[in-house]
């Protein structure tokens, strides 16, 4: 048995874990949710979550919860896959930065953006300021590039980058060259290929 399992969901926000244990490249077992079926609000798995969702990830007696904290525990553990900016190193804080963006700036605005609310939020009281703002800042912070932390590819990216891909497949933000010129330079990494191959199989199953 794996040391490593991830609870998943094909396709979901675990497909951005799942990219990344594919990164990693260690041995991993997967145990799949239905959240059609509801087995995410199940007892046996809320055991793991009391959240409800996925993904979770088991190492050994850890647990961890979360896309980003996942991606960022994955790549501190393996760090010979060359995922992280290590502690000691100049540029932790503003991978730190980039990998919490997605899920507490980037994803937010997106989403706000695909379902408005009846009447506009405060700038003040949403996590992210604005919508334009948000994308300016991704767009700027991808050029010349090509990845989030120049010419390493991170963590980060694995975070961030599954964001993009997923909004522009969704055609959830605006077209800008900056942004699918970044989404074409990790489109063709092997990891990123097996981790949806691996996806459109088990949302098969």
């Amino acid at each position: 048995m794996s040391a490593l399992t991830l609870y998943h969901s094909a396709p979901s926000r675990s497909s951005v874990a799942l990219w990344m244990l594919e990164e990693v490249g260690e041995p991993y077992g997967i145990h799949l949710l239905n959240l059609k079926k509801g087995d995410n609000r199940e007892a046996p798995y809320l055991d793991i979550n009391p959240m409800g969702k996925v993904p979770a990830l088991r190492h050994g007696d850890a647990i961890i919860t979360e896309v980003a904290a996942i991606c960022c525990y994955l790549a501190d553990a393996f760090p010979q896959a060359g995922l992280n900016v290590p502690i000691g190193d100049a540029g932790r804080g503003p991978y730190l930065k980039w990998l919490f963006f997605g899920p507490g700036t980037l994803e937010p605005a997106i989403l706000d953006r695909a379902f408005p609310r009846a009447a506009e939020a405060p700038r003040a009281a949403l996590s992210y300021g604005d919508f334009e703002t948000t994308m300016n800042v991704v767009a700027k912070a991808v050029t010349p590039g090509p990845f989030l932390m120049g010419d390493k590819f991170t963590g980060a990216d694995v975070v961030v980058g599954s964001n993009l891909r997923w909004a522009t497949l969704f055609k959830l933000i605006p077209e800008r060259k900056e942004i699918t010129d970044y989404i074409a330079r990790f489109a063709d990494r092997p990891a990123a290929k097996r981790a949806q191959a691996k996806d459109e199989q088990l949302a098969k199953a």
